[in-house]
């Protein structure tokens, strides 16, 4: 009886031609495809993996599982890669392999794969979480797999397998980049793209409007938080109000598209060691990253704050890098929830022209005092005290100084 094996398939051509190629490598087949926002017809494409030759096709809609469980949390704790990727593709990458590990238990499948090539990040993320979830679990990883290479040396073998199989792909032998796409963000790379100096054509964006053709007014917005998640956002122009986790997070979608909000061109380092140019398009996103920040100005402590910015990067980084299910990522959320107590509020934003212009902000559990603050009045702040502070913090840059004035002590 035939081995079987669980492939995270797209419908694309890498996946459609690994289906194939592995049913010939005498596996039995289970195709799983996530929805995790990406506009697909997810029936056709059970149809074409039936077709290639799947045994069976889970196809499953992960969407708001993905905000409430990745999106939400990776924003409450301000995880920014190298202080500008917000981390669109890095964070499904968990979520779809512990839903294909939970698929290849149930069904008695000794084997996952992926399609990720051995350049990339996502072979990193699939794979570190497949043996975090599932520790017995086998991999097979074509694009690292001799017998795969030594037959397809790239994009056009691949489509040249595909005619001779007859399997249905819409590939062209000639594609200007490639692209990924969910409710978090649309990326595009490799082509024409690998030339860092090539500006993208503006035809390429799907999710935004450039700023030239965004709106001439800008769009109000009233986002409401509880323990730093989005609980709501109401359109003031409109009267328009979005509360359930997925809806909202679409809707801001939609109108921070509209006004040209959270496009992103950078070159970036991946865990493998390549430098890579990304292009991104995260309109919901960059509104919520924003906005909230802005909150936490009001409502969270300093120290907590500063503390929090400083493990922010780590917190990046290891999304970036596949280790979502990792003991060091279970101690940064953790902490993170701690954080995030009581940040409570309501944040007023414009978002015109590419910009999400923060307009007010208040909070129930808001720390600032405005009579402490008040340059009219005492509020309870003595100003003399400032000087035995200010005297007690320039003992050692005094001392510092003395010294090295000294020619006596050098």
């Amino acid at each position: 009886m035939a081995e079987r094996v669980v492939l995270a398939y797209s419908g694309g051509l890498d996946t459609s031609c690994i289906l194939k190629w592995l049913q010939e490598q005498g596996y039995e087949v289970i195709a799983f495809i996530a929805d995790v926002g990406q506009r697909d017809d997810f029936e056709e494409l059970r149809r074409r993996a039936l077709a290639t030759g799947a045994v069976k096709v889970h196809v499953q809609d992960l969407r708001e599982e993905f905000v409430t469980d990745f999106i939400y949390p990776a924003i409450a704790g301000n995880a920014v890669y190298e202080n500008r990727y917000l981390l669109g593709t890095s964070l499904a990458r968990p979520l779809i392999a512990r839903r294909q590990v939970e698929i290849a238990l149930d069904e008695r499948a000794p084997y996952v794969a992926h399609g990720a090539t051995g350049k990339g990040n996502d072979q990193v993320r699939f794979e570190l979480a497949y043996w975090a979830l599932a520790p017995q679990i086998k991999v097979i990883a074509p694009w690292k797999t001799r017998t795969f290479l030594d037959r397809f040396q790239g994009r056009s073998d691949l489509i040249r397998f595909a005619a001779e199989h007859k399997i249905p792909v819409t590939a062209t032998a000639e594609k200007p980049y490639s692209t990924d796409e969910n409710l978090m963000h649309k990326s595009y790379e490799s082509g024409v793209l690998e030339d860092p100096l090539h500006a993208p054509d503006e035809g390429m964006f799907t999710e935004t409007r450039s700023p030239q053709a965004a709106p001439d007014r800008p769009l109000r917005l009233a986002l409401l938080f509880k323990d730093a998640i989005p609980m709501r956002v109401e359109n003031l122009d409109d009267g328009t109000v979005k509360e359930r986790p997925l809806e909202l997070f679409e809707y801001l979608n939609v109108v921070g598209g509209e006004h040209a909000i959270g496009r992103v061109d950078m070159v970036e380092n991946r865990f493998v060691g390549i430098k890579s140019r990304g292009v991104y398009e995260t309109p919901g996103g960059t509104i919520l990253h924003r906005a909230l920040r802005d909150l936490e100005g009001i409502a969270m402590d300093r120290e907590v704050l500063h503390l929090r910015d400083s493990l922010a990067p780590r917190f990046a980084e290891l999304i970036y890098n596949g280790f979502w299910w990792s003991p060091e990522m279970d101690f940064l959320r953790a902490a993170f929830a701690q954080a995030q107590r009581i940040i409570d509020g309501r944040v007023l934003v414009d978002l015109y022209k590419g910009n999400v212009i923060i307009r007010g902000r208040e909070s129930p559990s808001s720390l600032y005092d405005k009579q402490l603050s008040s340059m009219d009045v005492e509020g309870g702040y003595n100003q003399i005290d400032a000087a035995g502070f200010i005297k007690l913090n320039a003992l050692r840059l005094r001392a510092h100084k003395l010294i090295l004035r000294d020619p006596r002590t050098r």
